[in-house]
């Protein structure tokens, strides 16, 4: 049974930050509002949460936070069960160092290749190097069912998302990557990882928002 609360996320069905913390929500069974915000708006109520603006933001009664990372980590012990990072430090802080460098190798590259900004052929060298980086550790994702951990963690949590958008980067993996492949296609079909793409009823917010639909399911190279 799901948590009762009263909590409320501010979150852009497109991006992959705010995605990372409907997924915490998730597996944790815990009911939150979904506030829909299309990029570059900012209806009233999230500028009073949220200084900058941004999403993912979460609100908790009277405490609002911002930043995946820091609503991530709130959330998992705020509901430890199940938890999503290790008990012991050493091992949590293994994870924290996992989840920095999928942010500073990855999702440096996703973000540059979702920059409007970006030069065409800045893209493609971005959309190169993540390919082959991803395509080059895939290996790791053959001994244990999670990433490097025998349990779901805040790391997939990170992961995931961006793994999702592979189609919409214009990535595709290819053969070797299988484990990695393997990997996605057990995480995409997870309960927790659909309920995650699943829409909630938004509350309407002043500011007008157009919706963007959900990325469709994508379809694995076959292996």
């Amino acid at each position: 049974m799901a948590a009762t609360n009263k909590l409320a996320c501010y979150s852009d069905p497109a991006d992959h930050y705010s995605h990372r913390v409907r997924l915490v929500l998730a597996e944790k069974g815990v009911s939150a509002e979904i506030i829909d915000v299309q990029a570059g708006r900012c209806p009233p109520k999230l500028a009073e949460a949220n200084p900058y603006g941004g999403v993912p933001t979460l609100v908790d009664r009277d405490l609002a936070l911002y930043e995946s990372t820091v609503v991530m980590e709130y959330l998992d012990e705020r509901y430890p069960h199940p938890p999503l990072l290790p008990v012991y430090p050493v091992d949590r802080a293994k994870s924290r160092l996992l989840m920095h460098r999928i942010q500073r190798d990855w999702v440096k590259l996703v973000d540059q290749i979702l920059d409007s900004r970006t030069k065409e052929a800045d893209r493609a060298v971005a959309r190169k190097e993540l390919r082959e980086s991803l395509t080059g550790v895939s290996a790791l994702f053959a001994d244990k069912p999670f990433f490097l951990s025998d349990e779901m963690s805040l790391v997939d949590c990170c992961l995931l998302p961006i793994l999702w958008r592979l189609p919409r980067l214009g990535i595709e993996l290819p053969r070797p990557a299988k484990p990695l492949l393997d990997y996605m296609e057990r995480m995409f079909a997870r309960e927790a990882f659909q309920a995650s793409l699943a829409r909630v009823k938004p509350k309407p917010i002043s500011t007008p928002v157009s919706r963007r639909p959900l990325m469709p399911p994508i379809e694995l190279p076959l292996i």
